[in-house]
């Protein structure tokens, strides 16, 4: 038995070794950054190497005695495996259609965010709206992401990214007022994206959404050595006035989710999992019963002409000339748009999906863990995991590149919450979100005119799409709203131009 696992363990070290590649070597660089903020270059390294040893000869092997991979892996994402029913829109239904030749707004994409804008032109909308989609809808980040409604990134994170990427573009103000317009900068977010996941709720309900919509929550744990890191961050959010983020004890996290840990965890009360695919395809389903509204997918857009009066689309199917624009983009901006090149870029995630697995793992709550998140999903009788998050080039945005090392790691990062399990993989695949340098989103116009801009979201996609989209497509429409996403805090300009951006005064 002894000879038989040290052959294992050896099969599974070569395996790893030859399985290697460049973008494994770009990961643990960003990991060693994430993993080790404190440390120098050496002392990183130097740590890091102890981790990567012992995961190659003793976590990795571990986990894959009880783990197979199918022998044809899927790269298709768990969510996009169902049946997508606006797939080849319009041209499966109707090969004979034809573009428009004017509308008052195209809509460029047709994820979380362009079909949060068809869905809300529907209802509130005067004229007619394109939402043009160069692949599927549904096929980018929004069909491959961890299916999670956040309530966006929690005051205290946020506050702590925009005092990092104040020090360096506000270098005129002091330390005392850079904390104070960070400060304002996790408010208003925090406060926009609540609203989005209120809404976003209200409408599966109106509309009786068949999503897999579940509100149980986050949980996300801490070691023995952040717990005081966790209730920091607990405390900031509630003297800013949002009580979302708390903790739950290792009790309280065993009987809601199966996860085993010795200490308290973070705990986002309001965050909710769903089929995020069936969230996209629903509001687009709507949206175009209307008589506002129009899909077209398998169209790409490829440049945008500003004639004055109004902008012209062209794409491989034919022009549009439309009054507005709405970019929808993300991560692929840049490559539409060069002016957003390094300023909006892509990140590189993925995931997998394990037929079978711990079944001890509960179903409809969301996890993470110290490297990765995880989550059983109803109905296949199997979990998803996922992790990574290094910058790609803008034209890798979208390409499905997965790395078996991290599949693997991830695999034994769960069987340490849950405990081993037999398991079958069978499928992986990878997502690009648009990150900006202070992981803030973007929302507003990149010409001081009609052309706007929802992006930036940096994988909490599900935390702004739906407010931001209702926001602009209110702009468009001069139908009164309440304005989440005001310019000093929201403007493009923040990152295009951040020495000329109207920056908000400091508050007392």
């Amino acid at each position: 038995m002894k000879r038989f696992k040290l052959l294992h363990k050896l099969k599974v070290v070569f395996g790893i070794l030859i399985q290697l590649r460049s973008r494994d070597f770009k990961s643990a660089a960003n990991f060693m950054v994430y993993s080790y903020p404190a440390n120098n270059y050496l002392s990183r390294l130097a740590k890091f190497t102890l981790w990567s040893l012992n995961q190659i000869f003793n976590a990795i092997p571990k986990a894959m005695e009880t783990t197979i991979f199918a022998s044809n892996i899927s790269s298709i994402s768990i969510w996009l495996a169902d049946e997508n029913p606006l797939e080849d829109f319009p041209w499966k239904q109707n090969p004979s259609s034809e573009l428009p030749k004017s509308v008052e707004v195209v809509v460029i994409g047709a994820g979380f965010t362009g079909a949060g804008c068809a869905y809300h032109w529907s209802k509130l909308g005067k004229g007619k709206m394109a939402v043009i989609e160069m692949n599927q809808a549904a096929s980018g980040a929004s069909g491959r992401n961890e299916g999670v409604v956040v309530m966006g990134r929690y005051f205290s994170f946020v506050k702590t990214m925009m005092e990092s990427n104040l020090i360096k573009t506000r270098a005129n103000l002091n330390n005392k007022e850079i904390k104070r317009m960070a400060s304002q900068f996790a408010a208003a977010y925090v406060q926009s994206s609540h609203t989005n996941a209120e809404m976003i709720e209200k409408t599966i309900i109106d509309e009786r959404f068949d999503c897999d919509y579940s509100k149980n929550g986050w949980i996300q744990p801490y070691s023995e050595k952040n717990q005081e890191k966790l209730q920091h961050s607990i405390n900031e959010g509630l003297e800013a006035g949002f009580d979302d983020w708390t903790k739950i004890n290792p009790e309280e996290a065993l009987s809601l989710s199966g996860i085993r840990i010795s200490t308290d965890s973070g705990f986002s009360k309001g965050a909710a999992t769903w089929q995020p695919a069936k969230w996209v395809w629903s509001l687009l389903g709507t949206a175009i019963k209307s008589d506002h509204v129009d899909l077209f997918t398998n169209t790409k857009v490829e440049s945008i002409e500003d004639s004055g009066e109004y902008y012209v689309v062209n794409t491989k199917r034919g022009k549009i000339q439309a009054k507005y624009i709405i970019n929808a983009t993300e991560s692929y901006t840049a490559l539409l748009h060069p002016s957003f090149t390094n300023k909006l870029y892509p990140k590189q995630t993925q995931g997998f999906f394990a037929k079978d697995g711990p079944t001890n793992m509960k179903e409809r709550v969301a996890m993470g863990g110290t490297h990765g998140w995880f989550g059983r999903v109803p109905g296949t009788g199997g979990y998803i995991a996922g992790s990574d998050g290094k910058r790609v080039a803008h034209n890798k945005a979208g390409v499905i590149d997965p790395s078996r090392f991290i599949t693997k790691f991830l695999v034994g990062h769960v069987h340490e919450y849950f405990g081993a399990a037999p398991s079958t993989v069978q499928s992986e695949w990878t997502c690009t979100a648009g990150f900006t340098d202070d992981e803030y989103p973007i929302v507003g116009t990149i010409d001081n005119k009609r052309q706007y801009i929802i992006a930036g979201m940096c994988g909490s996609g599900s935390g702004v799409h739906f407010n931001a989209s209702k926001n602009i497509v209110c702009k468009i429409a001069d139908i009164k709203n309440t304005d989440y996403y005001p310019e000093q805090y929201f403007s493009p300009n923040r990152i295009l131009n951040p020495n000329t951006h109207k920056w908000p005064e400091i508050e007392d």
